[in-house]
Formats: structure tokens, C-alpha cells, sequence
């Protein structure tokens, strides 16, 4: 294994995390697996920064709200460790961040300086703009370890609110493949069938999810069995015309949104009354993206039955085929009562984000 001096020596070559990884060229079969939560990361720093601005640049990043949630939420559950407290057991940890600056002279953060070469630290000195190293299975098997520096709090603090976004990015995009191998290792081809038929679309839903209504232009899948360690999750998917694009303007797609929901979900079928709504006290938060090739708008929000009896959060994507001249919206929502909500939503994400409206049928042509 390479050491983490040797590595930073390439650092003025690799000056940005994402092309900075180790050879990679075969797994190290004496190395363990790593182990973590989803959406868990391990921030290795000493307790006086992280208290202090660089620790708010930090939060920034990975403990920012989830948006469009009835409470606050991070989006990713972090762990602060001391360096000097750090155990072979929290080193084998699936998501690692060392944080320090070269100026500091506490005891914690000269812990991990000392990982740095000389010529190493001269090479950042040269280029302010280097901050980071990304190091795949450093110390286990699918393990991510992000070294995050700078010569002084204020060159740090200026890069990662610059880089925030990527930095970010890369973790959600980690932990949302993660996820998928673990909840799409088997899928529910029932579902999938009616999709195809009703909507003219793929999808992708782990087995441990049944269709509870099917009809031309809809279908809603739901987890059976939720219970006080799991969610409640939902996911539906509707299809309509593509007219204009006044349909993807926000107020519209709130309105497609309740217009299906009035119809098709509520909370007791056995009272029309308990249609779901959203929450209009808390406002929803729109995402601009383009997936596969499609416009799509995310909508992060909250949502109620009419009588107000139950709610939660919601996830739903609006995609506009133009090709085929369709739009489509699909949905996962979470009924949990006083839990947190972030991993079910993760699971909707990396669900839908699985999802091909662009599909047409082989027709053997």
C-alpha cells in the first residue's frame, strides 16, 4: 500500500480530489471490508477547529438541512473524532475525512500533519488551491478517506466554500450507489410489468415492495411492513401529455402533484376526506437537473392528509420527455411519526433515480 506521503508527493499533479486516487488496479484481499451506516461519515479533527470556523464551513457542507423537511435534518450523519482518538476499529469506517491546516500546532491536528511529507506541505504552500486528497480503500475495502488541508484556516475556509458543492456531491453520489446495491440486489419484476404497461416506462423497486393500484396512467408501489426501525415508504408514477412548458413552472407541478394525489392516495381509503396534500407552511424546494437526457425539476416537500390526521416528507421528480411528447412525475413518500427521515428518503432518491421514461418497447422490429 502506498504511503500517504508518497501520495501527496503527486498532489501538485492531482491538484483536485476527484482525479486523486489510489492504483486501484485490484482489491487488497488482506485489507478488511469497511463497515458504516449509509449516509454515516467518521470527520477526524481537532475539537477547538471544529468549534470554530472551519468546523461552520464543514457543517456547511455535510450537516446542511435537507430541504423542504417539516423538522431539520442533515443531510448526512456525521461522527467528530479526535485524532488522537482514533482506534483501528473507527479506521476500518466506511466514509473518513481528516481535516487540519498546516499552521496549527495543537497536538490533535499535528497528528495528522505529521502523514504529510515535507515536500508535500511545500507544494501546497506553492499552490493555494490544492486542499484535498481523495484516497480509496486506504485503510479497508470500500472505503472512502478525504484528507481536507490547507496552510491556514483562512486558504481552507475559502476553498471549501468554494468546492462545497463537489465535495458534497461526492459523498451523495457514493452513498446513493452503496444503496442501490443493496436494496435493488433484488427487484420486483411485478412492478416493473405494470410500469411498462400503464405508464410505458422502467422502473426499478426492491422486491420488498407490492403494487397497491395499477390503472392507465398510474401505478403506486408500497412497503407492506413498515415498523418502528423502518419507514413507511411509497412511491407512485404518473403520466400525462406534455403540452407546454408551463406544466414544469413550480406552481404547476404542485398543482399536477395534488391533482393526482386527490385522486389516487389517502391516508384512510375508506375516508375521501384524507386525501394527501402538500404542506403548504413549508415551502417546497425545486431542483433543476437533467437526467438521461430529460428536463427534470426535484421537488423536496412536505405533505398532510386533507383531515389532517397523518404527514411527512416527499421526494418527486417531474420529467419531460419530449420525444415521446409525455411528462412524467413519480414520487416516494414517508410516513415515520417522529423519526428521522433522511435514510428513507435516500432509498426514494436512489429508487427513482433508477427509474427510464425514456424506454420503448422492443417490438422485435
Amino acid at each position: 500500500m502506498k504511503t500517504l506521503s508518497k501520495i501527496l508527493g503527486l498532489i501538485a499533479i492531482c491538484a483536485t480530489f476527484y482525479a486523486c486516487d489510489t492504483d486501484g488496479k485490484g482489491l487488497d484481499s488482506a485489507k478488511p471490508k469497511a463497515r458504516g451506516s449509509i449516509g454515516e461519515i467518521i470527520l477526524v479533527i481537532d475539537s477547538a477547529k471544529y468549534a470554530g470556523p472551519v468546523g461552520d464551513a464543514l457543517k456547511d457542507i455535510f450537516e446542511a438541512d435537507l430541504p423542504g423537511m417539516i423538522r431539520s435534518e442533515a443531510k448526512f450523519k456525521v461522527n467528530t473524532v479526535d485524532p488522537r482518538a482514533m482506534t483501528r476499529m473507527l479506521k476500518m469506517s466506511t466514509n473518513l475525512i481528516y481535516v487540519t491546516t498546516f499552521d496549527d500546532k495543537a497536538a490533535s491536528s499535528q497528528v495528522i500533519n505529521q502523514q504529510f511529507s515535507k515536500e508535500s506541505k511545500e507544494k501546497a504552500l506553492n499552490d493555494p488551491t490544492i486542499y484535498s486528497l481523495r484516497v480509496e480503500d486506504e485503510y479497508a475495502v470500500g472505503q472512502e478517506v478525504l484528507y481536507l488541508f490547507g496552510n491556514t484556516e483562512e486558504q481552507l475556509i475559502k476553498n471549501l466554500k468554494a468546492n462545497g458543492d463537489r465535495l458534497q456531491n461526492l459523498f451523495e453520489v457514493r452513498e446513493r450507489g452503496r444503496l442501490e446495491k443493496a436494496i435493488l440486489a433484488r427487484k420486483n419484476t411485478a412492478a416493473n410489468a405494470e410500469a411498462e404497461k400503464n405508464l410505458g416506462i422502467q422502473i426499478n423497486v426492491p422486491a420488498s415492495y407490492q403494487v397497491a393500484k395499477s390503472e392507465p396512467g398510474f401505478l403506486w408501489v408500497r412497503q407492506p411492513t413498515p415498523s418502528g426501525n423502518r419507514a413507511d415508504i411509497s412511491l407512485f408514477f404518473h403520466v400525462e401529455d406534455y403540452i407546454s412548458e408551463e406544466q414544469t413552472f413550480p406552481e404547476n407541478i404542485l398543482k399536477i402533484r395534488d391533482s393526482i394525489t386527490n385522486k389516487h392516495i389517502f391516508g384512510d381509503p375508506e375516508d375521501p376526506n384524507s386525501f394527501v396534500i402538500t404542506e403548504k407552511q413549508i415551502p417546497p424546494a425545486f431542483r433543476n437537473m437533467v437526467i438521461n437526457d430529460n428536463f427534470t425539476t426535484e421537488m423536496r416537500a412536505s405533505w398532510k392528509t386533507n383531515n389532517i390526521s397523518m404527514g411527512g416528507s416527499y421526494l418527486g421528480y417531474l420529467m419531460v420527455d419530449e420525444k415521446k411528447g409525455k411528462l412524467y412525475y413519480i414520487e416516494g413518500f414517508v410516513y415515520f411519526p417522529n423519526e428521522v427521515h433522511r435514510d428513507a428518503l435516500r432509498e426514494i432518491e436512489t429508487i427513482l433515480l433508477n427509474t427510464d421514461v425514456s424506454w420503448t418497447p422492443n417490438t422485435g422490429a
